[in-house]
């Protein structure tokens, strides 16, 4: 429509003040204030049909008078002559249009001065404009206030109304104070923000803006008189003292302390802490500081969760000394200059022990650091692959510290940025192993004081040394008396002294290296009636010495100690053994190492026990297994060396399927969808895990992870078609993770593995992938591309169930973006797909979704005809998470038709879900809008119990929504602010 915008129109609509139409800055006279209750009951929804329903109940109430209906109709005829007389005269168009079910007031948004006001005021908060530019938005903003929104009409609506508006004042007022403040300038609004006093005296954050203006002014005077009267008033009318900051900035103005502007509604980069519940009562004291203690913990929007990563020790550990005595040394050097992060990088050859040195000591001074241990193993060095890249570890380690998926950052700076920010104030070891090179490593140290790194690398890391100021220390071969300790640790005394020749051959033989010296007492110890110089003679005897570990010395041969103790396994262990070359990840539980082997679970214990017998396999978790990186290199030479390429091949084929067919089976359970992709049967032997349910689902693709994600990046040779399905089955995984770089990475993958193989299959679900990391990274461009791509595709395979989900896609993204009528006309093809498909669970969700959208565009009555069609089909097929979101759509669809008990039964219902399923950040959602529909209904009690539930979620999940909620009931006063017991809305 065009039309003249802003403030010097021919023609505006104020709704601040009384409802007014202006005409040349002239009123028009509206008639009774029931027409102008009618006029500003279709203004807030400017350009957006209003259901009949809804407009009576906005003027009348719950109780409409009879004859309302008829009422309504006759004030809208007036107010369409009207507009029609002002159109003839040239002042201006006021179109009210008839729409399915109600009306649409027509009007350009920034002809009515409140929707003016919010487009300003959120145009100010974008933080990449200049202060000046920021402040004057908000000028304008402010100087568009006439008085108290829809003055004269009566009605809990309108009163509602104005208490949004109130806030949404007091919010733009407090900005920009903040700005006039940083800016040098504080007197300036001294004047207008004590006149907002007056009209809100018990909202705090305007009490908090004027101290601040007037203390930066030079007036602490009359600061301290601000919150003596602020105090007064909120213990006299609400019984309370005042919250902790304004009681905290009492306390620096005091102490005559300079104030920062960390605090301010500005630096909406940084977060508004949350107020304990205490705080209401009695301001805290303050804290003794400690002597030789890290500062406080720094504040986060993300709750800090203390983790424990340390792997177990390795038992009987002997020698070091040396070593552990100035690891010791750095620590409490440390402690002296707490100044700055501390560094120690541990190098040496694999197998010298760096890892069991660098566990053994951390976990000897966990107590130097209560805030929690961090380790991640690197792969630096990893035979079946490529390094574990930064982004990756700094993602785990985001997760070990509590952070939700939803609050993981977009890039690795940003991830890294907020890594460190929750390390802050914190005595924090993280312990880095097997590190490839000082790149690998930057990005995972601590940037605070208070934390160590320690870093393992068969690289000497120099690069950390200058750059980090690390403390290099290099690990050499165990001398000849820390080897006899080690072997009387594990073989005890008396044995090993009985045989003391036999003792210094195998010392020898295994050349210092600790890992050999280790595979050799697991089988000494296993086979007690072979006396140690038989060890020695085998050892001694043998042709072959290890490649990686040749040290130029024909006497040292650790390959023969492997190969020793390989061909004393029996056939089944030792073909067992060989195969783990051939497995995709790091490590393994028991049913993917019965795939490899193409056998049960139960005849492959005995070939796993002697594997741990022989110190060959390790059980590092509960039911998972893993080896060191040389034995898998080990591995890997003999199954080239003994197995022909079919039976390669073949045991490839079953891993790779196990973990396929597995996903598979896990992300139906996710969706309860048919997924676009149909895979072919698994090769015998493959044995998929048969999973229960909506839980094991989720909780075996969080701990296979790793491994999935590294059968998509590192495909074998000849199995290429595997790396697009990986990638296709862990999309909805990803997707609810948050994790969108793994969902890049994965689907970049596989696109270029598919279109090298003109694969149109793979090449659909590449571009869809893409699609949906696009969207999520906001390029909308980049997504449109993808999902335009993959849908075209889908159709050429003649893809039903693939159409029908990018059609979803695209829906979704025409919503996100604002435009409700393209994601319905999405939606409904969506539908048309799923159907063709033959796909319930689709059909479900899709009829969910045109439901919301036909919501979005006010026709209600059809959006609540498509939820009750979704629903029986949803609860069909097991879908909990689709139930949950149903309900939720039903709750908001009688909300908006005045149904307000019904609202709420449909919330409860759907809270109740999203509890089942883990879904914390759907479940705050909807105790908002549960919060919003008992506020509507008149039920202040239940709704502040709600709105004070869903903030501690957002607080525990350190979600955004938590400063806007907060802010809302601070500055909301309700009249009995403890929490009520849940009633019924009437």
């Amino acid at each position: 429509m065009q039309c003249e915008r802003g403030v010097g129109a021919v023609l505006r609509l104020c709704l601040s003040g009384p409802v007014e139409v202006l005409v040349r800055e002239a009123p028009v006279d509206l008639g009774p204030p029931q027409r102008r209750a009618v006029l500003a009951a279709l203004a807030v929804d400017a350009g957006r049909p209003v259901p009949v329903e809804v407009l009576i109940d906005r003027i009348w109430g719950a109780d409409p008078p009879e004859g309302a209906r008829r009422s309504l109709y006759a004030h809208v005829a007036r107010i369409r002559r009207l507009a029609k007389r002002l159109e003839d005269m040239g002042d201006g168009r006021l179109p009210v249009l008839r729409r399915s079910g109600g009306y649409q007031l027509d009007l350009d948004p920034d002809r009515i001065d409140l929707h003016r006001f919010h487009r300003l005021a959120a145009q100010a908060r974008d933080g990449t404009q200049p202060d000046r530019t920021r402040a004057a938005l908000l000028r304008e903003a402010l100087d568009l206030w006439r008085g108290e929104p829809f003055a004269g009409l009566p009605g809990s609506w309108p009163a509602r109304m104005r208490e949004t508006w109130r806030r949404q004042r007091v919010d733009a007022a407090v900005r920009l104070a903040d700005i006039e403040i940083r800016g040098g300038d504080p007197a300036a609004f001294v004047g207008q923000l004590a006149d907002l006093l007056d009209e809100y005296p018990l909202t705090e954050p305007l009490a908090e803006a004027l101290m601040r203006a007037l203390y930066a002014a030079g007036d602490s005077g009359a600061a301290l008189r601000c919150y003596a009267q602020t105090r007064q008033r909120l213990v006299e009318e609400l019984g309370t003292e005042p919250g902790r900051r304004l009681w905290e900035l009492h306390q620096e103005i005091l102490r005559e302390r300079p104030l920062g502007h960390e605090r301010g509604h500005e630096h909406e980069h940084e977060a508004v802490p949350a107020l304990p519940a205490a705080s209401a009562t009695r301001p805290p004291p303050t804290a003794p500081t400690t002597p030789h203690r890290a500062p406080a913990p720094a504040r986060t929007s993300v709750p800090y969760a203390a983790p424990a990563q340390l792997p177990l020790g390795v038992p009987g550990f002997t020698g070091r000394t040396d070593e552990l005595a100035r690891l010791d040394a750095l620590l409490a050097d440390a402690a002296r200059r707490p100044a700055a992060v501390v560094v120690s990088a541990l190098s040496g050859m694999g197998g010298v022990g760096k890892t069991a040195l660098a566990v053994h000591w951390a976990r000897k001074v966990r107590p130097a650091f209560p805030d929690g241990q961090l380790y991640v193993n690197l792969r630096g060095f990893d035979p079946g692959g490529a390094p574990l890249a930064p982004d990756r570890a700094v993602r785990g380690f985001l997760d070990a510290l509590g952070v939700p998926a939803a609050r993981v950052p977009e890039s690795l700076d940003a991830q890294v940025g907020l890594y460190r920010s929750l390390l802050s104030g914190r005595r924090v070891l993280v312990v880095l192993d097997n590190a490839r090179d000082a790149d690998q490593v930057r990005p995972l140290l601590p940037g605070a004081p208070g934390c160590l790194a320690l870093v393992s690398s068969r690289s000497p890391l120099t690069g950390l040394a200058a750059a980090e100021g690390a403390h290099l220390l290099a690990l050499d071969l165990l001398t000849a008396e820390e080897c006899r300790e080690l072997l009387a640790a594990r073989l005890g005394v008396a044995r090993v002294a009985a045989e003391a020749a036999a003792v210094d051959e195998i010392v020898v033989r295994c050349a210092g290296l600790p890992l050999a010296l280790a595979v050799v007492a697991a089988r000494a110890a296993a086979r007690l009636a072979v006396p140690l110089a038989g060890f020695a003679e085998e050892l001694r005897t043998a042709e072959r010495i290890l490649d990686p570990l040749d040290t130029g010395d024909p006497a040292t041969a650790v390959r023969t100690v492997f190969h020793w103790s390989y061909r004393t396994l029996s056939p089944q262990a030792s073909r067992l053994f060989r195969l783990l070359g051939l497995h995709p990840g790091p490590d393994a539980d028991l049913t993917a190492l019965a795939a490899l082997a193409g056998t049960g679970v139960g005849r492959i214990r005995a070939p796993m026990a002697e594997l741990t017998a022989a110190h060959l396999l390790i059980e590092h978790a509960p039911q998972r297994y893993t080896c060191h990186d040389l034995l898998r290199a080990y591995a890997l030479e003999l199954v080239a060396e003994h197995d022909d390429e079919p039976t390669v091949q073949a045991a490839t084929r079953r891993v790779l399927d196990h973990y396929l067919h597995t996903a598979y089976a896990a992300d139906a359970l996710l969706t309860r969808r048919r997924h676009p992709m149909t895979l072919a049967p698994a090769e015998p032997g493959a044995q998929p895990r048969q999973l229960a349910d909506y839980d094991e689902a989720l909780a075996w693709l969080i701990a296979e992870q790793a491994i999935l994600l590294s059968a998509v990046e590192r495909p074998r040779p000849g199995f290429d078609g595997y790396t697009w399905q990986f990638a296709a089955t862990l999309t909805t995984f990803l997707e609810r993770q948050a994790n969108w770089q793994a969902l890049t990475d994965v689907h970049t993958a596989a696109l270029h593995a598919a279109s090298h193989h003109e694969d149109l299959a793979g090449q659909a679900a590449g571009h869809r992938g893409l699609g949906l990391a696009r969207f999520q990274l906001r390029d909308p461009q980049g997504a449109r591309h993808h999902f335009t791509r993959a849908l075209d595709l889908f159709r050429q395979l003649d893809n039903h169930a693939g159409q029908a989900r990018t059609c979803q896609n695209l829906a979704k993204m025409a919503w996100a973006h604002g435009a409700p009528r393209e994601a319905l006309r999405h939606a409904r093809r969506s539908l048309e797909h799923f159907l063709l498909a033959h796909d319930r669970g689709g059909q479900a969700v899709a009829l969910n979704d045109i439901g919301w959208y036909l919501a979005e565009l006010g026709e209600l009555r059809e959006a609540l005809d498509h939820c009750r069609r979704a629903l029986p089909l949803v609860q069909a097929t097991g879908d909990l998470s689709g139930q949950a979101h149903t309900w939720d759509s039903l709750g908001y669809i009688h909300r908006h038709l005045g149904r307000h008990a019904t609202a709420v039964e449909c919330y409860d219902r759907a809270l109740a879900l999203f509890r089942k399923t883990g879904d914390r950040r759907s479940e705050a959602i909807g105790l908002t809008y549960l919060g919003d529909t008992h506020e509507e209904a008149g039920a202040p009690g239940p709704a502040l119990d709600a709105f004070r539930r869903a903030l501690d979620l957002f607080d525990e999940l350190g979600l955004p929504e938590a400063d806007t909620l907060r802010t809302r009931l601070r500055t909301h006063a309700p009249a009995d602010p403890a929490p009520a017991r849940r009633q019924s809305v009437v």
